[in-house]
């Protein structure tokens, strides 16, 4: 590829290379108070190529690949190459990491404890972690949450955070234009947008920390809460992993810890501010 950057995100590091420069001049823009990886091993390849020779200046056309790819993905345009090389990233990570058990969920972190949430896209814990992030919790992931096999702690993966069609704007006023990434419209998830964590999320994403509690947020309805049960939190788990079969044994031993050792609750919210209110009262009242 003619056009690469290397970025260290928490644990994992990756070399995205290009055959057009526009994707990686907007990485480097959003990623720049990361770590200057140049020159470094990656521990992942994203390329990002045209789908045919003609593709690469004829309306182009992305094809994702690396060291993991999907041959059946659909390509995508050009306009929208920061977010194939987000996506190139998230696959590398679901296919190939084996270190830590994944979990497809938000993270954010508090007095030394973390708050995971997770749910289907569109359930807003994107933007509920963003909010709480800019509200006296440290943001430590959006797309992962990497539980730690041995200690049971959540290690920081503090990516750019995706938000789609009307989070776009409730973020954007909290955060201010500067920490906020180019719009992609009609994308295949709406319109997306990509907000850069606070400076302190990023320095600080070597620190790792215990979990505390787990939610399973839910946008767009009344305000409720409901406390869930181990054998549903296991089996809605083992379904928002990528790596917990792969994992095996470990995996098991650490989901199963995990599970046994916190609190979890499903919460229905209207709102980022409901929701922040119902998120706090359920901190102060977590062991």
């Amino acid at each position: 590829m003619r056009h690469a950057v290397t970025l260290r995100i928490g644990p994992a590091t990756f070399r995205i290379g290009s055959a057009w420069p526009q994707p990686i001049a907007q990485l480097s823009r959003l990623y720049s108070a990361y770590p200057d990886m140049a020159g470094h091993i990656a521990d992942f390849t994203v390329r990002l190529q045209p789908t045919n020779m003609a593709r690469r200046w004829l309306r182009p056309s992305i094809f994702i690949t690396g060291d993991h790819g999907l041959a059946d993905a659909a390509p995508m345009s050009l306009a929208h190459g920061l977010l194939a090389a987000e996506m190139g990233m998230n696959l590398q990570m679901a296919l190939g990491w084996r270190r830590h058990l994944l979990l497809h969920a938000s993270s954010v972190e508090k007095d030394g404890r973390v708050l995971v949430m997770t749910g289907e896209s569109g359930s807003g814990k994107s933007t509920l972690s963003a909010l709480l992030g800019e509200r006296g919790w440290r943001f430590m992931g959006d797309e992962f949450a990497l539980l730690d096999l041995i200690t049971g702690h959540i290690l920081p993966f503090p990516r750019l955070v995706s938000l789609k069609n009307s989070a776009i704007a409730v973020v954007e006023q909290a955060v201010g234009e500067p920490r906020m990434g180019p719009l992609l419209i009609g994308t295949a998830k709406g319109d997306i947008r990509h907000m850069v964590p606070r400076a302190d999320a990023v320095a600080r994403m070597d620190e790792d920390a215990p979990p505390r509690l787990l939610l399973f947020p839910r946008f767009g309805h009344a305000p409720a809460i409901r406390p869930v049960g181990q054998a549903e939190i296991f089996m809605r788990l083992t379904q928002a992993s990528t790596n917990y079969v792969a994992l095996g044994q470990p995996g098991f031993t650490a989901l199963t810890r995990f599970v046994r050792g916190i609190p979890a609750h499903a919460i229905d919210f209207p709102d980022g501010d409901t929701a922040i209110a119902m998120v706090e009262e359920l901190w102060g009242n977590a062991p």
